[in-house]
């Protein structure tokens, strides 16, 4: 579905199967973040722009799969579940199919993600006590053939959590004057790199190889 219509800045993404994300939907999104209950005046209002357009572009955004679900954020605490860890797990390689089919029968488990690294996958799962917490590790997750090794790391503050993060927020943030990253030099040479990617942007630098490096050290001396 097109959003062409209505107020709103130029395209900032293509996300689905093909609504333009403009500055408007943004806004949108930024204000469905703070309250998801919000009738389509007030966010129109919030917006600047028509009940129409409102409507529309959040239709738009539910169709085109931007806005997946609505759902509850619930104080975990209140809820009894005050213990949160994180389990770091290595799969045995082969066993993939059987590692994800038996996680997901894991009501506990509220987060999973596959992993570079020292292990394969992070597991965040949040529990009455220290002890349900162990007692998953040893006597569920150890007994998955899958399971290689485990690792717990006990969450003791959740100092940030957002649900979610835009564009728009890094560009709002620019706005208020926080420090960009230093780009190049017009003096610098992207090619040469001053040896060590000094004044590259980030995602030009240039990685000098092990026996390169020894050589132009000996130079040096």
């Amino acid at each position: 579905m097109s959003s062409n219509s209505g107020s709103g800045g130029g395209a900032t993404g293509r996300i689905g199967i093909g609504l333009e994300l403009d500055a408007t939907h943004l806004k949108i999104l930024e204000v469905l973040r703070d309250n998801g209950r919000v009738s389509v005046s007030a966010l129109a209002e919030r917006v600047g722009i028509s009940r129409a357009n409102a409507y529309t572009r959040f239709e738009a955004l539910r169709a085109d799969g931007v806005i997946r679900r609505f759902t509850a954020e619930i104080d975990h605490q209140r809820a009894g579940l005050g213990i949160v860890a994180l389990i770091f797990v290595t799969v045995r390689q082969q066993m993939w199919r059987q590692f994800r089919a038996q996680l997901a029968q894991m009501p506990e488990v509220e987060y999973c993600a596959i992993t570079t690294g020292q292990h394969d996958a992070m597991i965040q799962v949040r529990m009455a006590d220290v002890a349900e917490v162990h007692a998953m590790v040893t006597e569920r997750l150890a007994n998955i053939p899958a399971v290689k090794a485990t690792e717990t790391v006990f969450i003791l503050d959740e100092v940030l959590r957002r649900p979610y993060v835009l564009p728009s927020d890094r560009e709002r943030d620019r706005g208020r004057g926080a420090p960009r990253r230093p780009g190049p030099s017009p003096s610098s040479d992207p090619e040469q790199g001053q040896g060590q990617g000094q004044g590259l942007p980030l995602g030009k630098m240039r990685f000098v190889g092990a026996a390169e490096g020894r050589a132009a050290l000996r130079d040096a001396t």
